[in-house]
């Protein structure tokens, strides 16, 4: 493919990521597929040039006026980000062949002005209505927070079953070509860099259940629950089931464990990841309301809601879903948070723990989710938790810029004897 082919192709996958609700990676992988005389070193460029847009997606908005189409923000890319004069630009817009078609008018004015003075939440690559709450929770750091957030790819972070030797399983991905560090706060992590980006499911370490791609801020929360042998454990919801298998790690096939969801197809996905773990749990569907594990109450020692949520801790590594999100939608989010607490907390027995997980950044998810449960369960009280890179708090909050993984929130809870 030509070098202008690749931008029209670009332009044409940010239109339909905009047009879905699907990752920015299946659609990528779509095209692909659709698209097959595109070479992997095309497939690649184009990928690279839509992840770019993505993350830069406000800022090249603004300066084009506004506009949200995948044609308007590739064009801003070459300016904005790879800072190429409106006479390189205009060149790679002749309409020859399979390339995008000539600049407008309005286009080459846009252009030729100048970005102007961005606004500071354009500035940071937040959506506008996330910025106040950055700068509420994290004072003058919510800059930083803001660009590690919206950063290049993130590491890939593979957690190594407990079963397994992590320094024979380092020892092997670096024999297959690879090149593992150690990660920082988990004893069972290991970090590979996401350029090149590594097929991770092909390896054989992979295959054979010796490791599970999990962020090391989830195998944190894991650990931070406190599950142990011998225990009930339930995984309120529990979604693709990775931080049932890392529940699972701790307990060491001691104990019942139940895995929770309120989608079929979710626990039909979690089944092979326990087989190839070798590890056992109960697979529970949950009815739209929560019920389900009504036998259940008053019976568990730990229950861990990895409640809904936004995923904006995610962001760096889905920067599409960042446009997506609204403040309406973080209000719904936060009221079914507090009402999955509530039915959660039934489940937990007297002395028991409750553990609230999200992989948000925001406070209406977080902090005031938590707020809500404490004020209407006063028959839980929150325990101190210590952070394996030190200090103990109530509530304790992870991200890119401050521990290099996602953003996570934990707090824990303890419902009185």
């Amino acid at each position: 493919m030509t070098p202008t082919a690749r931008l029209a192709a670009a332009a044409s996958i940010l239109d339909s990521i905009a047009q879905s609700r699907q990752p920015a990676e299946v659609v990528l992988k779509a095209w692909g597929q659709q698209n097959r005389y595109a070479g992997s070193k095309d497939r690649r460029a184009i990928a690279d040039r839509v992840y770019k847009v993505l993350r830069a997606r406000g800022r090249l908005s603004w300066i084009m006026g506004g506009r949200e189409d995948g044609r308007a923000l590739v064009i801003g890319s070459l300016s904005a980000l790879d800072g190429l004069p409106l006479e390189e630009i205009e060149a790679l817009h002749s309409g020859d062949g399979y390339g995008p078609r000539p600049l407008s008018k309005q286009e080459r004015s846009r252009r030729a002005a100048g970005d102007g003075d961005l606004p500071g939440w354009v500035a940071s690559g937040l959506p506008e209505f996330v910025v106040e709450d950055f700068k509420a929770t994290y004072g003058e750091g919510w800059t930083e927070q803001a660009r590690a957030l919206m950063a290049p790819r993130a590491p890939i972070d593979l957690r190594v079953n407990a079963t397994t030797d992590v320094d024979a399983v380092e020892a092997e991905l670096r024999d297959a070509g690879l090149a593992p560090e150690r990660t920082p706060w988990s004893p069972w992590g290991l970090r590979l860099a996401s350029e090149p980006p590594p097929n991770v499911q092909a390896l054989d370490a992979f295959s054979a259940g010796r490791i599970e791609i999990q962020d090391e801020g989830s195998q944190v929360v894991c650990a931070l629950a406190g599950a142990a042998p011998g225990m009930t454990v339930v995984d309120y919801c529990a979604g693709g089931g990775g931080k049932t298998l890392g529940l699972a790690q701790a307990m060491k096939g001691e104990g019942r464990l139940i895995a929770a969801d309120v989608v079929r197809k979710r626990l039909d996905n979690i089944q092979p990841r326990l087989e190839r773990a070798g590890v056992e749990a109960e697979l529970v569907l949950l009815g739209q309301n929560g019920g389900g594990l009504e036998a259940l109450n008053g019976e568990a020692d730990l229950v861990l809601v990895d409640a809904p949520c936004s995923g904006s801790g995610t962001w760096r590594r889905r920067p599409e879903d960042a446009w997506r999100l609204t403040a309406e939608e973080v209000e719904r989010l936060h009221a079914l948070q507090v009402r999955i607490l509530g039915q959660a907390s039934k489940l937990v027995k007297p002395g028991g723990r409750l553990a609230y997980v999200t992989c948000s950044m925001l406070t209406a998810e977080n902090e005031a989710s938590a707020d809500a449960f404490e004020a209407a369960h006063p028959e839980f009280f929150p325990v101190a938790v210590t952070a394996p890179w030190g200090g103990e708090g109530l509530r304790l909050r992870m991200s890119p810029a401050t521990t290099n993984t996602d953003g996570f929130f934990f707090a824990l809870y303890e419902r009185a004897a």
